[in-house]
């Protein structure tokens, strides 16, 4: 081969390798930009999975907190009423107790109740409805209430005993047609002033 080739091949063979230097070069730099793109991503990706599992487990946490303290509340509720409950059934059977004898403080109380249902009718010719065991308890006390509530009311007032009722104690009072009824038994006041009995039982309980 003449050196005039041999020069020309070598110039071939130079180009050749610096050509192909240049784009590994340039494919090396490809690679380094794609690798640090792909990890900038692949940290990002990491990152927002993370976070996304952070506030998930976030809410979470205080969606169990919160369900805790609604079920610890009405847990709390729930034992509360059942101690008021047992307060008001200790005291109707305490009433009951009472009611079945013949204690003066009963009778008193009855007498009031007989008149407070009487003067709420108005007055007038009325039916006294107790149970059969208080009927002997009132029979002497009706003509001093009628006058009571004659002299309070300005209008003729009887008060006549009726037919016996089932009830813990206290009396129903009706007008004669039965078109006006006053049910004041000790059942029906219970439960016309539980709500407000409730309040202050709660109040002595838990204050």
């Amino acid at each position: 081969m003449s050196s005039g080739t041999e020069n020309i091949v070598s110039n071939i063979k130079s180009e050749a390798q610096i050509k192909a230097d240049k784009i590994l070069q340039e494919a090396e730099v490809k690679v380094d930009s794609i690798l640090e793109n792909g990890n900038k991503k692949a940290e990002a990706e990491k990152n927002n999975i993370l976070d996304d599992a952070k506030k998930q487990s976030d809410m979470r946490y205080q969606q169990i907190i919160s369900e805790a303290k609604m079920n610890s509340r009405r847990l709390e509720l729930e034992a509360r009423e059942e101690v008021i409950e047992t307060a008001f059934n200790k005291a109707n059977d305490e009433l009951k107790n009472i009611a079945s004898s013949s204690d003066t403080k009963y009778v008193s109380s009855l007498n009031k109740m007989i008149k407070e249902a009487a003067t709420e009718i108005g007055g007038g010719n009325l039916i006294v409805q107790v149970k059969e065991e208080d009927k002997t308890k009132i029979s002497s006390k009706l003509s001093s209430i009628a006058n009571e509530i004659k002299s309070e009311l300005n209008k003729d007032t009887n008060l006549e005993i009726g037919e016996a009722i089932e009830t813990i104690g206290g009396a129903i009072l009706k007008t004669k047609n039965g078109e006006i009824v006053v049910n004041n038994t000790i059942e029906a006041r219970m439960i016309r002033y539980k709500k407000a009995l409730r309040s202050e039982v709660a109040q002595i309980l838990f204050n």
